[in-house]
């Protein structure tokens, strides 16, 4: 059996990233390294990690594309259910998050946003499929 247990994103600033998603989705911090090199929070299930960028340049030998503002999102994104899309939007933005798209409704029935975290990672704000 395989479980699904973390997407873990490299940062600039472990703990800048964590306060980031700490502020606006509310999650709880569970576990910052004394280095300050790797966190995670509790999210539910799986856990969002967070590594530095030179402990994930240790890891990976051959290096890894960076995450930033300057370029367009890579083709993953976090999703984050909520039933008040526009206000967890508003305080994304509020705490640094860059909008990409103000909420809209899928044919479906979905509200879904889009925006960046400080980090320039994708994350989408969206209602339960019903």
């Amino acid at each position: 059996m395989v479980k699904f247990g973390y997407t873990i994103l490299y940062v600039s600033d472990v703990s800048k990233s964590i306060e980031f998603y700490e502020k606006t989705f509310d999650f709880k911090r569970k576990f910052v390294t004394p280095e300050n090199d790797y966190g995670e929070l509790e999210t539910g299930e799986t856990t969002i990690s967070f590594a530095s960028k030179e402990l994930a340049n240790s890891n990976l030998k051959k290096g890894f594309v960076e995450s930033n503002l300057e370029n367009k999102p890579f083709a993953t994104e976090l999703g984050f259910i909520t039933d008040s899309v526009e206000d967890i939007l508003k305080l994304a933005e509020q705490n640094g998050a860059t909008i990409l798209e103000k909420p809209y409704q899928k044919p479906w029935g979905q509200t879904v946003a889009y925006a960046r975290d400080i980090d320039g990672f994708l994350i989408e704000i969206c209602t339960p499929i019903v």
